[in-house]
């Protein structure tokens, strides 16, 4: 199981709804403890983008981490956000309103696998968003050439993906035997990284950049929601990692997410955030 691949938007079989407010409170910590990596990634985007885009659609949008990223980067910009979970967007209304943006967000249900009519009305767009969604979809070919229609001539797109899962822990916890995040890592993670170059190609793109992103936060750089980011993260890993990982990294694991225990992940004052995303943005000619 890639666990990574079950972190941001929402396509095909919808989950259920406590699994839904599980992975919105996920994403939206992901948006407050990476807030720099976002603001990085949609300047590099505003470099590009000529002129400012007007019109933006993002794809697999989830609670809206990405959407009201974009919004703040381009505030004279109309962002279109597209889930297939009303829950998802339900609360992407809710952040929107709260942060302000409310008239310049649009949201949509819909299946990216299935008729993009409802959503293309916005349209055309200036930039394409799809920030760890595209591996979701049935045929990523199709779905790269639906974006490319969809663009106008100069128009761009990114798409992100988490290279792995951050990573919080320090070598050792001082529960269990040193290295087990690492060992949970590579119990979980077990698929090769994604590579979106020849899809954007073939659909007609013209790549500008293939740009990684190697992010290391300490606890201060951070911000206050670590602790609560990396438990959540930490719980995610441990529901995939039963039949995985060996008896006594679970009991460890388990030890470290007890937020009673002394050295739960809960209050901790020695936690990082370490990881990468790797996002492709390019081109329509």
């Amino acid at each position: 199981m890639n666990t990574h691949q079950d972190t941001h938007g929402h396509n095909g079989h919808e989950p259920a709804a406590g699994s839904d407010a599980a992975l919105a409170k996920l994403l939206e910590l992901d948006g407050e403890v990476l807030a720099s990596y976002f603001s990085e990634l949609t300047g590099r985007l505003a470099e590009l983008a000529d002129p400012s885009p007007a019109r933006i659609l993002d794809l697999g949008s989830g609670p809206g981490t990405g959407t009201l990223a974009l919004a703040r980067r381009f505030p004279a910009a109309h962002v279109t956000a597209v889930d297939i979970s009303a829950q998802m967007l339900h609360h992407l209304s809710e952040q929107a309103l709260a942060h302000g943006v409310a008239d310049r967000i649009t949201t949509v249900e819909a299946n990216i696998d299935e008729s993009w009519a409802e959503f293309s009305r916005g349209g055309p767009y200036d930039l394409i968003w799809a920030a760890a969604f595209l591996h979701h979809v049935a045929d990523p070919a199709r779905t790269f050439a639906r974006a490319f229609e969809r663009l106008n001539p100069g128009g761009l797109i990114a798409v992100t993906e988490m290279d792995f899962f951050p990573l919080y822990l320090p070598e050792d916890t001082g529960v269990g035997r040193p290295g087990l995040e690492a060992r949970l890592h590579a119990a979980t993670n077990t698929r090769p990284p994604h590579e979106w170059t020849d899809h954007l190609r073939d659909a007609g793109f013209t790549l500008q950049e293939r740009r990684p992103f190697d992010i290391r936060l300490d606890a201060t750089q951070a911000g206050p929601s670590l602790n609560t980011y990396a438990q959540v993260s930490l719980a995610k890993l441990r529901s995939h990692a039963t039949e995985v990982l060996a008896a006594d990294d679970l009991a460890a694991l388990d030890v470290l997410l007890d937020e009673e225990q002394p050295h739960s992940v809960a209050r901790r004052d020695d936690l990082t955030v370490r990881t990468t995303r790797t996002t492709w943005i390019a081109r329509r000619p």
